[in-house]
């Protein structure tokens, strides 16, 4: 999907350009993001080596076990999933953020760089979810002999824990500094923001409601995907179908927020309504997952993850909900002048666009904008 933040005038922005480095601001912003990164993902990769070398037993040979039930082997194997399964959804995480920070910077997105801090206090929860969850898996996994004592370094957990609660604490206080940096970016990039869509109120307003949805759009694959992983990769009991089903979906999901954008951009009424109808589509099937999560006679199944599930599943619903009031605020918005100036192209020459210069007007939409969103 396409960044909708405002470039520098008569500039269009290049996708792997570091000029907004410039700023020191926006400088602070994404080395604090990248420092958390590189931090946390080493972390989790320290906690996986030390899972990995105390293993006494590779999962398919739990298969073995002829003093395993089969509740016990499905339980063991969703266990010994978890801990290779957080690692997996941390880097995505973390390298999501850093990449979505590095596009809101060389485009002056101050909406997407406020949905950054929200999603990091979300993996902030998730961070702390994760240390009892592992701390369970451990302790199944060395009550039925997967995990060998280790008389050297002592207990896996023992050397483990300390890096699983130094995570959620890096990323708080990252969050809280990311939060306090945003604050000046916001402060800075107002005047770029002005000289984009120049003063009409009711234009900016509604390039506003544009920046959320666009941003919402962006939210929503990250945190679908997270319970996908999850769901795909933990969950006992899938059936061949279901989980053919669950891998389509996500370049289904890819495919549908990148129509959602370009309806939306297009003013497309009826592409917009099937969006969401998908969306409510989407709606129903993470409250039915929310509930079979602590369904009886299925809860089992779900044991392994149950707590990040369910945080994923609630985001994800939040999320979706927004997504859907942002879609028919923007609809709402149709027919007033916006849709030429998101498609006009930008002019290359800033003087010449200087001497042609003036603001949105509500009664004028037809006329060229210096506004382009990539």
């Amino acid at each position: 999907m396409d960044a909708v933040g405002p470039a520098p005038r008569g500039v269009k922005p290049k996708l792997f350009s570091s000029d907004f480095l410039s700023n020191k601001w926006a400088k602070a912003f994404f080395f604090v993001v990248a420092f958390q990164a590189v931090i946390c993902v080493g972390f989790e990769t320290y906690v996986f080596a030390r899972f990995q070398f105390s293993l006494e037993l590779q999962e398919y040979e739990l298969d073995t076990r002829p003093d395993l039930s089969d509740d016990e082997r499905k339980s063991l194997k969703a266990q010994y999933k978890t801990i290779p399964t957080f690692l997996a959804l941390f880097i995505f995480g973390f390298i999501y953020v850093l990449v979505l920070a590095w596009d809101a910077l060389r485009r002056k997105n101050t909406i997407q760089i406020i949905g950054l801090c929200l999603a990091n206090l979300a993996l902030f929860i998730y961070t702390i979810l994760q240390i009892d969850q592992i701390r369970r898996s451990i302790a199944e996994l060395k009550a039925k002999g997967v995990i060998k004592p280790d008389p050297n370094h002592g207990e896996i957990w023992q050397r483990s824990a300390p890096f699983l609660i130094a995570v959620p604490a890096i990323v708080g206080v990252i969050t809280l500094a990311m939060s306090g940096i945003a604050y000046q970016l916001y402060r800075e990039f107002a005047w770029d923001i002005l000289k984009q869509i120049g003063a009409d109120y009711r234009m900016k307003k509604r390039f506003l409601h544009y920046q959320v949805y666009i941003a919402l759009l962006k939210f929503d694959f990250f945190f679908f995907l997270g319970f996908t992983i999850q769901f795909i990769v933990v969950v006992n009991n899938l059936k061949n179908f279901e989980l053919g089903l669950h891998v389509a979906a996500v370049p289904i999901t890819i495919a549908i927020l990148l129509c959602a954008a370009f309806f939306t951009q297009r003013e497309n009424k009826i592409g917009v309504y099937f969006i969401i109808l998908l969306d409510f589509g989407a709606l129903a099937y993470f409250f039915f997952k929310l509930v079979r999560i602590y369904q009886t006679g299925h809860s089992q199944d779900y044991a392994a993850v149950r707590q990040s599930l369910t945080a994923f599943a609630v985001m994800t619903i939040v999320l979706i909900v927004l997504t859907i009031i942002n879609a028919f605020v923007c609809m709402s918005n149709f027919g007033a002048g916006l849709k030429v100036h998101l498609l006009s192209p930008r002019l290359t020459d800033p003087e010449k666009e200087d001497a042609n210069s003036y603001q949105l007007n509500d009664q004028k939409p037809a006329l060229p904008s210096r506004m382009t969103i990539d």
